[in-house]
């Protein structure tokens, strides 16, 4: 009998719940801060991030898993699981190289599939999700139609967020038309979204993080035809409980069935700073 296994990276910041339930494998990404190499799987507190950033004013970096490491975590699963198929589904190749260092890595083995998704943090959480959903609800699917649904929707997979701190985003350096969110704007929190898998700075938004949620949940939703079934709130950590509350009972209002509540890892938070708020969803 075949077995099917799906990867990612951490920079889905896929719930540890959902990753045992469906047996999806992470691999995981890096932070460097002062000096040293953190990898990103769930060892680095966040708020060590945001207490080195408060005392010495510095955004640590972050670095894509090396084809070496990818290597290893391949060899891994099939030495544990003998035939079996993986299917890697990664972090947007257009603001990281852990896509193609998958790539490198996979020429070394065989069954190996990989999909770029395009997305990152709650929207590739979103493409892998999927997969996985279809694969349990149809386990006899052919290995070329399975993947091709998948692949088919990775531009469904719709994430938008508003960062917590322009100064974490800035010294990213992820965002396209970084010159948008120049330093005059420092009240003005942007949205970005994932679009043909960059991160693209299209609008402003002003005021404080309730209203700010409220209003970026209304653009979206009028923006995508997301599936009622599910919808994912991401956040980082410094996010006020209340506006997550908020956001619960609005996403319900809209006729959601189920709000996924995704917290950023090291990685996402680096980028998007403390309290960001963000909406994936897969279109219908």
């Amino acid at each position: 009998m075949r077995k099917i296994i799906f990867t990612t990276e951490s920079g889905a910041d896929l719930p540890k719940e959902l990753a045992e339930k469906y047996n999806i494998k992470t691999v995981p990404m890096h932070v460097v801060m002062d000096g040293t190499d953190y990898k990103d799987d769930g060892s680095l507190p966040v708020s060590k991030i945001y207490d080195y950033y408060n005392r010495t004013k510095l955004i640590p970096s972050t670095t894509s898993t090396n084809p070496n490491e990818y290597e290893e975590f391949f060899a891994q699963i099939k030495a544990e699981n003998p035939d079996c198929t993986i299917v890697h589904i990664g972090y947007t190749s257009k603001a990281s190289s852990s896509f193609h260092n998958a790539e490198i890595a996979a020429e070394n083995f065989e069954d190996i599939y990989l999909i770029d998704a395009l997305n990152v943090s709650a929207g590739l959480t979103v493409v892998t999700l999927y997969a996985a959903q279809l694969l349990e609800s149809n386990p006899d699917i052919p290995m070329d139609e399975l993947i091709q649904k998948i692949q088919a929707s990775v531009p469904k997979s719709r994430m938008s967020f508003v960062p917590g701190s322009l100064e974490f985003l800035k010294a990213g350096g992820r965002v396209s038309n970084a010159a948008y969110i120049s330093a005059s704007l420092l009240q003005i929190k942007p949205l970005i979204e994932l679009i043909d898998g960059k991160l693209v700075s299209t609008k402003k938004y002003r005021g404080k993080m309730s209203r700010v949620a409220e209003e970026l949940l209304k653009d979206y939703l009028k923006k995508y035809p997301i599936d009622k079934k599910q919808i994912y709130f991401v956040f980082s950590i410094g996010l006020d409980e209340q506006v997550k509350v908020q956001m619960e009972q609005s996403a319900k209002e809209k006729g959601f069935e189920n709000v996924t509540w995704i917290q950023a890892g090291s990685v996402i938070s680096t980028h998007g700073g403390p309290g960001a708020f963000g909406i994936a969803g897969m279109e219908q």
